[in-house]
């Protein structure tokens, strides 16, 4: 009898070990590079992907999930960074461009899971200006930071910003060695979240110099709408009869040489050199994109090193890897570079997952995803309830194989910098699965009087002017690369209309109307009907 109550107790604790491992809230660290374009992933396929640039972000995503239909709501860094961590559109989180911080109260993200039992931690690059007083530990850069031998504003090292720790190297391998050290030391009885960011490959793509002869020999895939594309834009981004070619977009090509004099893109552009136009464009772009992918390169190697060691201390198992960028990026498509736009590869994210506990081995999925929902997700997968004050929604159903119940049918998107930095007008759209439409406001959301201060009043030519109102529309179906806009077609009138009531209703639900700024809502009035 006794040796059977033993047994019966032994199996009872053994069940409940298992059970209590089979609960035990994951591990999440998130990864994220700044304008790592989807496009330069391998696993997302398209023409970048014959150079294999990414080895280990291709297997992290057949081991997991990737999501083909992951877009920001505002492709710039601190507004896309805000959306993260709140789990909030702009008007509702308050960053609506880079000149504003988020305040600290709205650091959602660690608040709600140090409120799970989770140690929180941020390395890399933060970029929303106030302090991260809502990590346990932080070790971030200031503002954009630096390539090499960055310094850092670090938890423990005295007042902000005056924390300041100095490191030596490049900032993808500092950045890995320094997640990889807080790691190691970490309280490993509770579970822990890390922000794991990185500065590359922002421009201006400085890459470590061991890889200045990767791609050395290499001909790039370049994009055909980088020379041509008839059919593309609208007055609000060509001018009337292309009046505005030679000023809006920072472009590959030497169309813009007024926006590309100020976007410090200079040692790309061989204005001297004694070619035709079409040369100069083929040369820049080379250089442009060799050196951008030299520094995703450098992310992925990184990477490598940091999954190695997750395998090697048994963390690779019960750990959430998110990887995925602030944004994506234009690398020469419609001669364009630099994010800002609403067109898909500014728009779009990359977003895998690697869970093993959860997902399957190569899973993909088009759920209509935005970055507003990234922080509820993570809050579900850390077993915790999506808070009433986020506008983002968890899709952990998609991650368990499960449907999502009343899913969008279409994103939300908004650009709010008119004209600051690359000449990109104001505007805003909605993007489904099969369409996109989009409204070309073109003038900045403050009032001339209040540009008083502001670093941009005078270095942009051009931002108190208002650039041509108007609209485009693309059948992503027929045409995913945007080259045709169908706005004017009658034969996509019923669609065009349907979609602005659903922009309209979205701009409503979500906070982010204009009547904060009725110049703007003018605008909107007189050409809704266009």
């Amino acid at each position: 009898m006794k040796t059977i109550k033993k047994y019966i107790n032994v199996s009872v604790f053994l069940i409940t070990v298992a059970l209590f491992a089979q609960n035990k809230q994951p591990n999440i660290i998130y990864i994220m590079s700044d304008d790592h374009a989807a496009q330069a992933i391998g696993a997302y396929g398209g023409e970048l992907a014959t150079l294999n640039p990414t080895p280990n972000i291709d297997k992290l995503a057949s081991e997991g999930m990737l999501f083909k239909n992951a877009f920001c709501n505002n492709a710039i860094c601190t507004p896309s960074r805000a959306s993260i961590i709140s789990g909030q559109y702009p008007q509702t989180n308050g960053v609506l461009d880079l000149d504003m911080a988020l305040d600290t109260n709205k650091q959602y993200l660690p608040i709600e899971l140090k409120k799970l039992g989770y140690s929180t931690a941020i390395i890399g690059k933060w970029h929303l200006k106030n302090e991260p007083v809502n990590f346990d530990y932080y070790k971030v850069l200031p503002s954009q930071g630096k390539y090499f031998n960055p310094t850092f504003l670090e938890k423990g090292k005295g007042e902000w910003p005056k924390n300041i720790s100095k490191s030596t190297g490049h900032s993808s391998d500092v950045i890995t060695d320094l997640a990889i050290n807080y790691l190691e030391g970490v309280d490993k009885s509770k579970p822990f979240f890390l922000m794991h960011h990185y500065k590359a490959p922002h421009d201006m793509f400085e890459f470590a110099p061991r890889y200045e002869d990767y791609l050395k020999n290499t001909e790039i895939p370049e994009p055909a709408s980088m020379y041509n594309q008839p059919y593309w834009g609208s007055e609000g981004t060509r001018g009337k009869n292309d009046s505005l070619i030679n000023y809006i977009g920072t472009s590959i090509s030497p169309r813009n040489t007024n926006a590309n004099k100020h976007s410090n893109y200079s040692k790309y552009f061989f204005e001297d050199l004694e070619v035709d136009d079409k040369t100069k464009t083929h040369l820049a772009y080379q250089k442009y994109l060799k050196d951008y992918l030299r520094c995703v390169k450098g992310v992925d190697d990184n990477l490598g090193r940091l999954f190695d060691y997750l395998k090697k201390e048994g963390l690779w198992e019960n750990t959430v890897i998110i990887y995925t960028g602030d944004q994506g990026m234009m690398l020469g498509q419609h001669d364009l570079i630099d994010k800002r736009w609403i067109y898909d590869e500014a728009m779009q994210m990359p977003f895998i997952v690697h869970y093993p506990k959860m997902i399957k081995e190569r899973k993909t999925t088009d759920l209509l995803i935005n970055n507003t929902d990234y922080a509820p997700t993570m809050i579900e997968l850390a077993g915790g309830k999506t808070p009433k004050y986020m506008q983002g929604k968890s899709f952990i159903k998609t991650l368990k194989g499960k449907s999502e119940n009343k899913w969008r049918t279409a994103t939300y998107y908004r650009y709010w910098m008119h004209i600051i930095h690359h000449y990109v007008p104001a505007h805003f759209g909605l993007r489904t699965k099969d369409y996109k439409l989009v409204f070309y406001y073109g003038k900045h959301y403050l009032d001339e009087e209040e540009f008083e201060g502001h670093y941009w009043k005078k270095s942009y030519e051009g931002v108190n002017r208002e650039t041509p109102h108007s609209w485009e529309f693309y059948d992503l179906k027929n045409d995913p690369k945007e080259l045709h806009n169908r706005y004017n077609d009658p034969a996509y009138k019923t669609i065009i209309e349907e979609l602005k009531v659903e922009l309209k209703k979205q701009r409503e639900e979500l906070n982010e109307t204009d009547k904060e700024y009725p110049q703007i809502q003018k605008i909107v009035d007189e050409h809704w009907n266009d």
